[in-house]
């Protein structure tokens, strides 16, 4: 039996107020993160709208089979982006706000993700890290199309302007990504208040190490703290272990 071990944290980092927003549910076989974007507390309401359609949608319905847990994916997303226009619509003020949106779900032996934005989602396997998501952003596209290389985006100064968001366009363009299982898999899911301050390089050497969950979550952020960031920083990490194991790891 695959149990998930799981920790998620978060911190304001440099700004004035957190605009990320997280959820965690082990039980449910789901997680979700979004980074708001509008400034003020308009990112604040964007990103909260994400995470709450999502807990909405999850508990309201069993995913038993694969299409069904597609089809809740893609409502999350749906109504999350439909209620944060009808927002703006009727407080134009906040024109403007959305927010990056990265839901993982689980489903016997297989994964799925929704993923909108520059926030990202990760998979630690075999002492590999692989990111899966890839950035609707700028200078990803020109990363793509061989303008820049991955280490000019890195530090690009448009490097924050994204392409997609949740609550911009009716239209709203989803990736969805679907994968396998295997045991002592670890994924992270992120902001890019993470991964704009330390490379992947520094989130290998952390998801290697073996602390315990809680605390290789925090050690992190607190990375990401020391490199200066600049932004929120928010971190989910879910690691599936098979259930003999479950006692060692929960004593670390």
């Amino acid at each position: 039996m695959v149990r998930l071990l799981t920790a998620g944290d978060t911190d304001v980092g440099l700004r004035l107020n957190n605009e990320d927003a997280y959820l965690t549910s082990p039980e449910l076989g789901f997680f979700a993160l979004s980074d708001g974007m509008g400034g003020a507390a308009s990112g604040e309401i964007a990103s909260r709208c994400f995470i709450d359609t999502a807990r909405e949608i999850f508990e309201s319905r069993n995913h038993e089979t694969a299409e069904v847990l597609c089809s809740m994916v893609h409502e999350v997303f749906r109504r999350s982006n439909s209620r944060i226009l009808d927002h703006v619509a009727e407080s134009p003020s906040n024109r403007g706000m959305g927010c990056t949106g990265e839901l993982l779900a689980f489903h016997k032996e297989f994964y799925m993700i929704g993923h909108v934005g520059d926030s990202r989602i990760y998979l630690f396997r075999d002492g590999k890290l692989r990111q899966i998501t890839k950035d609707h952003s700028l200078v990803q596209s020109q990363v793509d199309s061989g303008v820049l290389s991955p280490e000019e985006a890195r530090n690009h100064p448009r490097k924050n302007i994204i392409l997609r968001a949740i609550g911009i366009d009716p239209a709203l363009q989803l990736d969805v990504i679907k994968g396998t299982v295997r045991d002592q898999d670890t994924f992270l899911i992120c902001s890019d208040g993470l991964t704009d301050a330390i490379d992947d390089g520094i989130i290998r050497e952390i998801l290697s190490s073996e602390i315990a969950i809680d605390r290789m979550a925090r050690t992190l952020i607190l990375s990401a703290l020391s490199a200066e960031a600049k932004d929120n920083i928010t971190v989910i990490l879910c690691k599936h272990i098979l259930g003999s194991l479950l006692d060692q790891w929960q004593k670390q």
